[in-house]
């Protein structure tokens, strides 16, 4: 991965890295991310594959002089289209670049098969950084907690396991201490106060497609993806948006438009309070919605729509 320019450093030595998270869909890495920065950088949803692009949180303790880059990946699975093809690409190349790997898994559900193939195909090459695991949901666990971390811990290539609930807060103060001292020495990448690298543009896509996913059916969410075209501010300070919802079949059209446009309106009003809260300004969001057959398999269409 391509870094960018340095951050101007405190007067001490500091630390900075890239931690690449690794783990099955629907596994809670993006609330991990989230709950690491402390800020809303990446969607998360009970939905598996809610996370198409690489999208990196940024987690800066000035006081203590660390700076850990997290780069949310896609759940790992085998491709199945184009776009799952690209996501996986990404995955391994971001885990190639790392400086420490971050294995997520279910608690709830255990240690499966999907676990051990990421740990015997993806990291293999990889052993000469850390791997730490973090079993997220521990809330949920009760007495089973014990043998589940034993699971984790006997995982492939797994230095340290770390209990943690993202949701709820749950051992991510530890986990961010763990992650930070194993940062190289190094310029801050990013300024103290930046919390992730995404456009602005990307950043309000996904919030949009957040509530998308929240409030369609379950045929929607995996077809569906948002492209903003056009982001102004007028004079009093009003924010227009300009965004696209596209779908793969005119069917889905209909069902994300809803009886009377209400369905649409839902996802508007929903995506417009999150995207004030998170721009502190007041928002006019002009949403459309089109269609295009297959476009998961369509490799201008990904391109387009900026899924690398």
């Amino acid at each position: 991965m391509s870094d960018p320019d340095p951050a101007p450093l405190p007067d001490r030595a500091t630390r900075s890295g890239f931690v690449g998270l690794a783990g099955r869909p629907n596994v809670g890495k993006s609330t991990l991310v989230n709950a690491l920065v402390g800020a809303t950088v990446a969607i998360a949803s009970v939905r598996p594959q809610t996370t198409r692009r690489a999208i990196r949180g940024v987690d800066t303790d000035v006081e203590a002089g660390t700076q850990i880059v997290l780069v949310d990946l896609p759940g790992v699975q085998r491709p199945r289209d184009e776009m799952t093809s690209r996501m996986q690409k990404r995955v391994e190349k971001e885990l190639a670049d790392a400086d420490v790997a971050l294995r997520v898994v279910n608690g709830e559900e255990g240690v499966g098969p999907g676990d051990r193939y990421i740990a015997a195909g993806l990291l293999d090459a990889r052993l000469d950084i850390p791997v730490i695991c973090a079993v997220n949901k521990i809330d949920r666990l009760g007495r089973k907690v014990v043998p589940v971390l034993q699971e984790a811990a006997s995982l492939k290539g797994v230095d340290e396991v770390f209990p943690i609930s993202a949701l709820k807060g749950e051992g991510i103060v530890e986990l961010r201490q763990h992650l930070a001292s194993l940062m190289p020495e190094g310029h801050f990448m990013y300024p103290p106060e930046d919390r992730s690298d995404q456009p602005l543009e990307l950043l309000l896509a996904e919030l949009i497609r957040g509530q998308v996913l929240v409030r369609t059916r379950d045929e929607i969410p995996h077809s569906a993806e948002v492209k903003v075209r056009n982001v102004s501010t007028r004079e009093d300070g009003l924010v227009t948006i300009e965004a696209e919802i596209w779908v793969e079949a005119e069917s889905q059209k209909g069902i994300l438009i809803g009886k009377r446009g209400f369905r649409i309106g839902e996802i508007g009003t929903g995506a417009r309070k999150v995207i004030e809260e998170e721009l502190g300004a007041r928002v006019h969001l002009d949403l459309q919605v089109k269609h295009k057959s297959r476009w998961r398999r369509d490799i201008d269409m990904l391109d387009r729509l900026g899924i690398e």
